[in-house]
């Protein structure tokens, strides 16, 4: 059994991250010792890897949430999941589509800018404070 601090250690989050887990029902409540410290098992920590792994591949709570509940429910398959994991890649691969656009025009900004001119003249503000929304 381990204190919430060598579980969040082991688990690679912050102690504050796993009181929020535990808030938002994603990791059980452990029992308390006699003095009413947490304790946390071997199983506790696995599941607390298991969420920081699905936060890290764009997986929001909420998914998360979903992932543990199909990981139990004897109805779910396999198909299930990857229904999931695909539905976030459309999400990144718009975000991806969103952040090249935006590299694009700051590219195409800084590319524009003649470090030496005034501020008055430079290219990045004035397409900024542009009126059209291109």
């Amino acid at each position: 059994m381990l204190n919430i601090g060598e579980a969040a250690r082991q688990g690679g989050v912050s102690v504050e991250a796993m009181r929020y887990y535990e808030r938002q029902g994603l990791l059980a409540a452990p029992d308390r010792d006699a003095n009413g410290y947490r304790r946390y098992t071997p199983a506790a920590v696995r599941r607390i890897k298991f969420i920081k792994r699905a936060q890290d591949v764009g997986f929001t709570l909420r998914d998360i949430g979903d992932l543990l509940f199909l990981k139990v429910d004897p109805g779910a398959s396999c198909s299930d999941v990857r229904d999931r994991a695909r539905a976030k890649l459309g999400e990144i691969d718009e975000k991806i589509e969103v952040l090249m656009r935006m590299r694009f025009a700051l590219a195409e900004w800084t590319d524009a800018c003649p470090s030496e001119a005034p501020v008055s003249e430079c290219p990045i503000l004035d397409a900024l404070d542009r009126d059209d929304e291109t």
